[in-house]
């Protein structure tokens, strides 16, 4: 048992409590009073979700946030983040115990966590977390809409296609039957010009939505899309596809050129989120 503390709280979001609510509700898009979950969730849901510093990406993020409160409070989140250090294995999940944010901390279960580390063959250590920012930018919204609730932290490495396609399938066949949320953390296009990270973005977000791994790998490859979350997306994908969340919608799409004015190099982020077709509205 372990305590992990913020390392991007102060650079990625506040690191202060208050100011780091004032900046998700506007994230949110609203009063988060209105936003707090009536009810709990009845089984499976899936998002990706972008990864960026708060005031590039904080409004998609807030708009698939948004939609998974509307669906019910989560058991436990699964977050699938990219691993940006190359330390660990291909997958690592984080090791049990407590994980600090500046709006109160979030526990990892044991049980929880070895079972997705047996669903995944992934290695079970917290080398790969220490500096590591994308599972951790997702904690605050988590904290904030649904309390203490339990996570499971996952960093992804590039997996080839078979390799993610029997991984996410064992995972999706884990989460089937429960009521968790599974989030893949991963920003798109990389410092492309607008126009050209759109068009990309466009391409790769066809296959995501069509929850096609093999397609989605072929997009990335033969339009060299710089996605950092690859292999996390596409275990989110095979998951969501095992689980039978074929609902994909595409919630907001942006570019950091929105709010930085410049667009000669931008990153693309986008939320989508997958939910089983029968409870769509």
């Amino acid at each position: 048992m372990g305590r992990r503390w913020p390392c991007a709280a102060g650079t990625f979001y506040p690191a202060d409590s208050q100011r780091l609510h004032d900046e998700i509700k506007v994230a949110l898009g609203g009063d988060h009073r209105d936003l707090v979950p009536a009810r709990d969730l009845t089984g499976p849901v899936g998002a990706l979700l972008p990864h960026a510093g708060y005031r590039y990406s904080g409004r998609a993020a807030g708009a698939g946030y948004r939609a998974l409160a509307a669906l019910g409070r989560p058991e436990a989140v699964i977050v699938l983040g990219t691993n940006h250090t190359g330390l660990g294995g291909p997958i690592t999940v984080g090791e049990p115990g407590t994980w600090d944010t500046p709006l109160g901390e979030l526990s990892v279960p044991v049980d929880l966590g070895r079972h997705v580390a047996e669903a995944l063959s992934a290695d079970l250590s917290d080398l790969p977390f220490a500096d590591e920012h994308s599972v951790e930018v997702q904690l605050p919204f988590l904290r904030h809409l649904f309390g203490p609730v339990p996570i499971v932290p996952v960093v992804v490495q590039h997996l080839n296609p078979e390799h993610a396609g029997v991984a996410g399938a064992a995972l999706g066949r884990f989460v089937a039957s429960r009521p968790v949320a599974l989030l893949a953390s991963s920003d798109l296009t990389h410092y492309e010009p607008d126009e050209t990270a759109r068009e990309k973005d466009r391409r790769a977000l066809a296959a995501i939505l069509n929850l096609d791994v093999d397609g989605f790998y072929a997009t990335v490859i033969r339009y060299q899309i710089s996605i950092c979350g690859v292999g996390a997306i596409a275990l989110l994908l095979a998951a969501a596809r095992e689980a039978g969340l074929f609902g994909a919608e595409l919630l907001d799409y942006r570019t950091s050129g929105e709010v930085a004015g410049h667009l000669e190099q931008v990153v693309g982020y986008a939320a989508v989120l997958f939910r089983r077709v029968d409870d769509v509205a």
